[in-house]
């Protein structure tokens, strides 16, 4: 995923309840929609843009969707912030 895709997904404070939410576990839409106090609509635009920048992922079984935390992506956004302050944390204590 691009990390402009990833770092628009984590400026916006709805979706970074949803992915401090996503921690605990794999949660169905409708749960999820439940303990964030948002309605289907609303967390479906926020869903496919945390999907489109590779933060989550969903898996269906029968009539549900399951979403899950996928932060591999994280990896990059984190090395491009360390490049940018000159360096990994161990490489700038020395």
């Amino acid at each position: 995923m691009a990390l402009h895709q990833v770092l628009a997904a984590l400026a916006d404070n709805t979706r970074r309840d949803i992915l401090q939410t996503l921690r605990k576990g794999k949660i169905s839409s409708g749960d999820l929609a439940k303990s964030l106090g948002m309605t289907p609509q609303a967390l479906s635009y926020h869903l496919a843009r945390l999907k489109q920048a590779g933060l989550i992922y969903e898996t269906r079984q029968k009539n549900f969707i399951y979403y899950e935390l996928d932060l591999s992506v994280l990896d990059e956004a984190v090395l491009w912030i360390n490049d940018l302050k000159g360096g990994t944390p161990h490489e700038t204590e020395q």
